[in-house]
């Protein structure tokens, strides 16, 4: 219901809205307006694009049964050509515009000859976009088509052809040839890579026994030739050659079904990450989609129905076993040839089609038991990898879980920690500035109940921002952490910082009526150490507020545990919230009371840390990328049309105390 005093509606403008205000724009206007749609960004990524939309043309000649080559060229002025030798854009007059039909495919959005079937069974193009939405974004691109004896030539600027085609001297080749260079003014001024373009070559090659694959750099005389053979399984081994795999040799799957086929190749590795590359009729499906969910599911219950019939699971790991455990360390090439795939958009990252998830699934279920029997040797190395990672994921899942700490040796090496968040500090608000967020500290603020001139200890307080957002709540705040360059940090911030290690807190017993904390605990072996040293110098009835990013359920723990191991190499364990409460109740706090609030955060800025790899942050995107679908449905997280990537996490802030008595 809107009632009057709902809010101030924002001022009415001036301008007038009526038919003159709608404004209607060509076709390559309206790429050139926004690249993003059409090609995915107007970054670097967009720039390769356009090169892998011709490629795609390509290649799609060959697999309808025409030419054997595919030439890439990179010229000394920056610009690329690609060729084949198929049959070559026809060049005729169009029946329904009159105009040459080369110049209608390279003008006009949604033309083409893939919408019937007829020409092209399982092609790369779908929507009659890509030819003329390189023409757009390219500041120049000349056509070179030979067929029908003769060689056809036409020049386009911007999208706009310079003149009619020309016709010049006769020859025995057919084919076509595309030179663009990019228009800079509304793409990024991103050179061609030949790091970015030759792997997709070789995937190209890989999947198309029969073609060869030339790449020329003019600008330094580099040449490849690419012939690949041995499709998926040759693809996986080449691609991970350097792992260290559990099994030789890969488990093979291979069907088909009327209008679908399906090949893919499956190797366990002892890395920590999945590696899958999926392709739809050759185009590379970064997103994945219907059929990397139908392998994984397939994969699946393949490998619990194996350990179910031979009784392999024990007593500490029965019934625990999930679909991260048999995913980790997973390599795998899985391609699919189908007519009229749905995609997720123009740039096809995506496959959608939900009857390939079922028949992949089913396929891959039934092969990879087959091997199974087969191979009893190759099934008892795979099972033995899957039960390692499901008592690895346990480990860090009970660290938290054990009672009331007793005295005993601890190995901690602190000069770990030293050299790291020495590191860090030099600008821990550019590396940490999610840290800053005003009402995540708000929410332990609001948490208090000590009196006014109370004494507050942050521990290992970083740059102190959580202490300081208990100002005006509290007397005397003070500050405790390990390294010289946080004291000098958090002290503009507390009254007084002291250096130490949340190990052994050097004051005395029950002398802070307040303790705070955030984000600190999942770094630590052993956490019940650092809880009983803040429970030891709480008075009796003080104050232990403790934030702490949470899983949202037992389906992204792992996966979560994953992604912070990646982005801080010391992470010790990632808490369950029915975990964490166990492990500050088994300290001997009472009372316990949780605030839950939800942040949206930017990955590509959490993971902009020193301790952060450039690796390691591309296997955190890809974990955002191929996350399963059981992390799907419980964790939201959004991924844009560029990569980039926002996530919800899922804070909760304990409030509990020391008993009185």
């Amino acid at each position: 219901m809107i009632t009057p005093d709902a809010g101030a509606a924002p001022a009415a403008t001036a301008t007038r809205y009526d038919a003159s205000s709608i404004v209607v724009l060509s076709d390559l206007e309206a790429v050139r307006r926004n690249p993003g749609m059409y090609v995915g960004s107007s970054g670097g990524e967009g720039v390769h694009h356009l090169a892998f939309e011709l490629l795609d043309n390509a290649v799609d000649e060959f697999a309808a049964g025409h030419g054997t080559a595919v030439e890439v060229v990179l010229h000394a002025d920056g610009a690329l050509s690609v060729r084949d030798d198929g049959r070559g854009i026809p060049v005729d007059p169009h029946p329904a515009t009159g105009g040459p039909t080369a110049e209608v495919l390279l003008t006009t959005l949604h033309s083409g000859g893939k919408f019937n079937g007829d020409v092209y069974r399982t092609s790369a193009g779908l929507h009659g976009v890509g030819l003329a939405a390189v023409n757009a974004l390219s500041a120049w691109l000349r056509l070179d088509v030979w067929r029908d004896g003769g060689h056809f030539h036409q020049s386009f600027r911007q999208g706009v052809a310079d003149g009619p085609a020309q016709q010049a001297a006769a020859g025995p080749d057919h084919g076509t040839r595309i030179t663009f260079l990019p228009d800079f003014t509304v793409m990024a001024a991103t050179p061609f890579a030949p790091d970015v373009l030759l792997p997709r070559l070789e995937e190209i090659a890989f999947l198309n026994p029969g073609l060869t694959v030339t790449f020329r750099d003019d600008r330094d005389g580099r040449t490849e030739t690419l012939r690949g053979s041995g499709g998926v399984r040759a693809l996986l081994m080449h691609r991970y050659a350097a792992a260290t795999t559990v099994h030789a040799e890969p488990v093979e799957i291979a069907r088909e079904d009327g209008d679908l086929l399906l090949t893919a190749a499956v190797r366990w590795t002892e890395a920590y990450t999945e590696g899958i590359s999926a392709f739809v009729n050759t185009i590379r499906t970064a997103a994945g989609g219907a059929h990397v969910d139908g392998l994984r599911t397939g994969l699946v219950a393949a490998v619990n129905q194996h350990i179910a019939r031979h009784g392999l699971t024990d007593r500490a790991t029965a019934d625990r076993i999930t679909a991260m455990d048999v995913l980790e360390g997973l390599t795998a090439a899985v391609a699919i040839r189908m007519e009229r795939p749905e995609f997720d958009g123009q740039t096809k990252q995506r496959l959608q089609s939900e009857r390939v998830n079922r028949f992949v699934a089913e396929a891959v279920e039934q092969a990879t038991l087959r091997r199974f029997a087969d191979d009893p040797e190759l099934a008892r190395a795979v099972v033995n990898r899957i039960l390692d990672s499901t008592r690895a994921r346990s480990a860090a899942r009970l660290a938290g879980r054990t009672a009331r700490f007793q005295r005993r040796a601890v190995d901690i090496d602190y000069s770990v920690y030293q050299r790291q968040f020495g590191i860090r500090s030099q600008n821990w608000h550019d590396s940490c500035s999610w840290l800053t967020d005003a009402e995540l500290l708000g929410r332990h603020a609001a948490l208090c109940e000590v009196p006014a001139g109370a004494r507050m200890l942050d521990v290992c307080c970083g740059s102190g921002v959580v202490g300081d957002a208990f100002r005006g709540k509290v007397g005397e705040m003070i500050g405790l952490d390990i390294t010289p360059e946080m004291v000098r940090l958090a002290s503009q911030r507390l009254d007084r910082v002291y250096q130490g290690t949340v190990y052994d807190l050097p004051f005395d017993d029950a002398s802070f009526d307040l303790v705070v904390n955030r984000e600190v605990l999942h770094l630590l072996p052993q956490p019940e150490r650092p809880l009983a040293e803040i429970y030891r110098v709480l008075r009796p009835g003080g104050q232990f507020i403790v934030g702490q990013i949470m899983p949202y359920g037992d389906e992204d723990a792992f996966w979560m545990f994953r992604i912070f191991k990646k982005k801080q190499p010391l992470l010790a364990q990632m808490f369950r919230e029915e975990d964490f409460r166990r492990l500050l109740l088994g300290a001997g706090f009472t009372g316990l009371r949780t605030d839950e609030y939800f942040l949206w955060e930017s990955i590509d800025r959490w993971i902009d840390t020193h301790e952060t790899t450039p690796t390691h942050r591309r296997q955190i995107y890809r974990l955002f990328y191929d996350a399963p679908a059981q992390v799907r449905a419980v964790h939201p997280f959004e991924v844009a049309a560029d990569g980039s990537v926002r996530d919800r996490w899922r804070w909760c802030v304990y409030s509990l105390r020391k008993p009185l008595a």
